[in-house]
């Protein structure tokens, strides 16, 4: 019996040894070029991060790069003395605002285009996310300046509507071409008018493209440095302007600049960070039609 039982370990230890797998070279090339562009995409955030906790001088001293003495000046000067946090407001409601509003015009016209065929229309919503904002804003800046608007929220919200508008609606449109027509049918059938199953039976399926469209608006608006040079006054001023208040003619406060940032780009990346499943969602929505 004891020789039996030998004669089957080896067997079974056999059958339960692990196969690992083989490392092809096309496996070893792309673990390389993912380490290489975590480090090309973390890097300068890395180093943006550690250079808002430094003076000046050890910013400019490669040998302090990740060892220094860290300091809590630099906030300091952005959060209490810069007035920051107004700026920090300004961004939030003119981000905010052009969004929801966006929203809100995009989101039936694209169920509109999507369900009637309107691609006239569509052709012409794409046309105006093509033309190049810079070329608006002279145009812009002339008749915004003759109505006394200039330096207000309202013409922030409105300049950022005619980017943000044809964005939601193209992403709506794909996302309600991957809805299947039944569910729309059916609802007539039941006596609901098209009005009455956008609202009630589309939209709510629709909570994942919505949610994508309003992501991808807030961080343009709040990204957006170009409108708000030219259209804002001291009291609207966004935050990508307001770096600009620690560039002076003769000196560059690289600190203030680098923990400015930080707080300009720490919620762009909670939001990626928490909501990317519904960015990839909506984006890859009607992908798969047909």
């Amino acid at each position: 019996m004891s020789a039996t039982n030998t004669a089957e370990r080896p067997v079974l230890r056999k059958q339960h040894k692990r196969k690992h797998p083989k490392r092809t070279p096309y496996s070893i090339f792309r673990a390389i070029m993912l380490v290489l562009i975590v480090v090309i995409f973390v890097g300068p955030l890395l180093w943006m991060l550690l250079s808002s906790f430094k003076t000046n001088v050890d910013i400019q001293n490669t040998s302090k790069a990740f060892i220094f003495d860290p300091i809590l000046d630099n906030y300091r000067a952005v959060l209490g003395d810069g007035g920051y946090l107004q700026f920090v407001f300004n961004s939030l409601w003119i981000a905010v605002s052009s969004t929801v509003i966006s929203l809100i015009l995009g989101v039936p016209a694209a169920f509109a285009m999507s369900r009637f065929s309107m691609q006239k229309s569509a052709l012409l919503v794409l046309m105006a996310r093509i033309i190049p904002g810079i070329s608006l804003l002279v145009p812009w800046f002339y008749v915004f300046a003759n109505l006394g608007w200039v330096g207000s929220y309202g013409v922030m919200i409105l300049s950022h509507m005619f980017i943000l508008i044809p964005v939601s609606t193209y992403i709506m449109m794909s996302f309600f071409d991957s809805l299947p027509l039944e569910l729309e049918e059916a609802s007539l059938i039941d006596g609901l008018t098209h009005i009455g199953a956008f609202f009630r039976i589309l939209l709510p399926l629709s909570v994942p493209g919505i949610a994508t469209a309003g992501i991808l608006s807030f961080i343009f608006s709040w990204n957006n440095f170009m409108f708000a040079l030219v259209l804002t006054g001291a009291d609207t001023k966004t935050l990508p302007v307001a770096v600009f208040n620690f560039v002076s003619y003769a000196s560059i406060d690289w600190g203030a600049i680098m923990a400015a940032t930080v707080v300009m780009t720490l919620p762009i990346i909670v939001i990626a960070l928490f909501l990317q499943k519904y960015i990839v969602s909506g984006l890859t929505a009607g992908a798969t039609k047909g």
